[in-house]
Formats: structure tokens, sequence, C-alpha cells
């Protein structure tokens, strides 16, 4: 399902109009984003879900055309629980 598809749907399910719906989405999203970006970032949406930060170790990694051995640098993540209510759906 791609955004286009959502905003569709949305603006079925809700009887709003597809313009009212992208910006719902993307109110939604900005504020998962600004949430995310805090010092111990978290998005709880009972029964759908959490969206939390992890910080990733630097790591070594290898080049897979030369064989040569990398350094990767530490990075934020953003992994995503599913909820109960999810997970038995799917």
């Amino acid at each position: 399902m791609t955004k286009a598809d959502l905003v569709e749907k949305m603006a079925k399910d809700a009887g709003i109009s597809k313009v009212a719906a992208a910006a719902a989405l993307n109110s939604f999203t900005d504020g998962v984003t600004k949430a995310l970006k805090k010092k111990e970032g978290k998005v709880t949406l009972v029964g759908f879900g959490t969206f939390s930060k992890v910080r990733r170790k630097a790591r070594k990694g290898r080049n897979p055309q030369t064989g040569e051995t990398i350094k990767i640098k530490a990075t934020n993540v953003v992994k995503f629980k599913p909820g109960k209510a999810l997970k038995e759906a799917v």
C-alpha cells in the first residue's frame, strides 16, 4: 500500500476529502518524526504498536565487492514493535 492508497482509504472511511486526509496523514508522520527526534523518543499507539528510537553501536563491516573491512559509524534507528491487536490481526 502506498501513501496515495492510504490517503484514498482514509478519505473514503472518514467521509472527508483526499486533501484533508493527506493533511491528516502528513500531520501524523510529522508528529511521529518530531517525537522520535527527542532524546527519549517513543510513540505508543495502543493496540497498534510502538515506535521507538534505538542507538546502534559502531561496528565493523565488509565491502562485498572487495572484501575490505570497513568501519560503520554508530547511528540512531527507528524500531517498531507491533501491539497485541495488530499481531492477532496479522
